[in-house]
């Protein structure tokens, strides 16, 4: 993680490398944002590194590039944040804005979980370990979000399979909840 992170201002965290996708849209009016949703993604599937996470993102993704991306190009897909594996960090879209990461969901009733989340990709698989670099990011980047959004709480942040049981899996059995937890940062699961 850069050295300079540190603070969030206009949506926007100090230290992470901008790159604005034009997949976001403004959140319904007097809707607070309250829940922090974490994601894996890895393109193509089980590979690390490279600029096809943010080509997906950015609405570029080659589908001559692999076979797996023509299943995927016309996606209009985005999140707020993206911890790559060594732990640096890419933001797509402002916090205070909507971006597009939970597709179909519902948490504690509510519907259209965009609306009111933020939206954390960790570059991983559900079955491959996340690596220390990652944890030690969101140790660092959750207390800035919670600060700045203060309704969202440790027992809001959940995954995206917590989100779309059924649809969704992620980020899986490998993300260590229990590591995350005991750093004191971050989530009430069991």
């Amino acid at each position: 993680m850069e050295s300079g992170t540190g603070a969030i201002h206009q949506g926007w965290l100090s230290g992470a490398r901008r790159c604005p996708s034009p997949n976001h849209d403004p959140r319904p009016p007097h809707t607070a944002i309250r829940l922090l949703v974490l994601h894996g993604i890895s393109l193509p599937p089980g590979e690390f590194g490279g600029d096809f996470i943010d080509d997906l993102f950015l609405n570029r993704l080659d589908p001559d590039a692999h076979a797996w991306f023509r299943n995927i190009h016309t996606l209009r897909v985005s999140a707020h944040l993206l911890i790559r594996r060594d732990g640096s960090l890419v933001q797509y879209v402002p916090f205070d804005k909507r971006a597009w990461h939970a597709g179909e969901s519902c948490w504690e009733g509510m519907e259209r979980c965009n609306d009111f989340s933020i939206g954390i990709e960790l570059e991983g698989t559900d079955t491959s370990p996340y690596d220390d670099r990652q944890y030690d990011a969101l140790h660092r980047v959750i207390p800035l979000i919670m600060a700045a959004y203060p309704e969202i709480t440790p027992a809001r942040i959940v995954g995206h399979s917590d989100i779309a049981p059924g649809r969704k899996t992620d980020p899986g059995p490998a993300f260590d909840w229990r590591r995350l937890r005991l750093a004191g940062r971050a989530t009430g699961r069991q």
